[in-house]
């Protein structure tokens, strides 16, 4: 389980400029962070050691202990313009990754003190959205102008795909058993490529499979489940949608009427949903019912980013 005693934790932030800690099976906030004044958060992620939670918005990325009682960032990224949209990190937590509105996605070393910039591509349009394969050498990436690419960081070999011409990204995501690539973008579509690699390959290879016409309205986020066997969409639509990656076909949708559903992450069994919507409001939801069970509320402003990881190893072949 996870760091904070034997505590499953959920991380929220938003328009409030707070960021939330959260005991996932009470519905508990056991600590609230301050963001920057000027910013909304607009992503979060855990460090794989569960210790820190990174969080990124207008021209900051911060770093918070999650074990100390100080509520203040730890490390302050420097140097980073516009808006910072996505982060993460590789899987031994040795480099970070992040994706902005400068047009950059850059890799931050975090073994040397403080973190600096080591590499950096070029998408030549604001990023939206990058995802890391969990081989841990290949990222996702979406932009504005339309473009989906796939960097290899090692290689820095890439390939770039225009899926449907003027169209934002809005999200990425590759599913955990490295299977397939899905890319949402402002118009309500999904796109789904399947991922090939050979040994004499030097990068993956993208191959169209399948195009969802998902939403009604812009598509936020898209993330597929621990299992690989589920493709989530959340829009402005007031919507949550799940889709079955075997035919991609629909197999569940959630409902929060009248407002944006910004962020939701999976349990690691599949089976349970946190969402994050412009109400306030962080809900879990039993898949299966369709029902939300728990409600995480003290925001006083829109939640847009959320993170919540039980534990689960998985090995994929490099």
């Amino acid at each position: 389980m996870e760091a904070m005693g034997d505590q499953l934790i959920l991380a929220t932030g938003g328009y409030d400029h707070t960021i939330k800690v959260w005991q996932a099976h009470t519905g508990n906030c056991i600590k609230t962070m301050r963001f920057v004044e000027t910013s909304q958060v607009n992503a979060l992620d855990r460090t794989p050691d569960k210790t820190r939670l990174a969080a990124c918005g207008y021209q900051c990325i911060r770093l918070y202990d999650l074990e100390s009682n100080c509520t203040a960032p730890v490390i302050n990224f420097d140097g980073v313009q516009k808006n910072v949209t996505r982060l993460g990190f590789q899987e031994d937590g040795n480099w970070m990754f992040t994706a902005g509105e400068d047009h950059h996605v850059r890799i931050w070393d975090m073994i040397s003190a403080p973190p600096h910039c080591s590499r950096v591509f070029d998408c030549e349009s604001p990023v939206n959205a990058a995802c890391l394969h969990p081989n841990q050498v290949e990222i996702g990436m979406g932009s504005q102008n339309g473009n989906v690419f796939l960097w290899d960081v090692k290689s820095e070999k890439h390939e770039c795909i225009v899926p449907e011409v003027d169209a934002s990204i809005q999200d990425v995501a590759i599913s955990p058993d490295g299977h397939y690539l899905a890319a949402a973008n402002n118009k309500g579509n999904c796109y789904i490529w399947s991922l090939c690699s050979s040994p004499d390959q030097k990068m993956s290879t993208m191959r169209p499979t399948k195009k969802i016409q998902a939403h009604t309205r812009y598509i936020l986020r898209c993330k597929f489940s621990p299992d690989s066997r589920l493709l989530l969409t959340t829009s402005g639509d007031g919507t949550a949608c799940l889709w079955k990656t075997s035919d991609f076909s629909k197999w569940r949708e959630l409902c929060i009427e009248n407002y944006w559903v910004w962020d939701a992450a999976f349990s690691a069994d599949s089976k349970w949903l946190f969402t994050a919507s412009s109400d306030g409001v962080a809900r879990l939801w039993k898949l299966e019912t369709k029902t939300p069970t728990r409600e995480y509320t003290g925001h006083t402003k829109a939640i847009t980013a959320l993170s919540f990881k039980d534990e689960i190893i998985r090995k994929v072949n490099h």
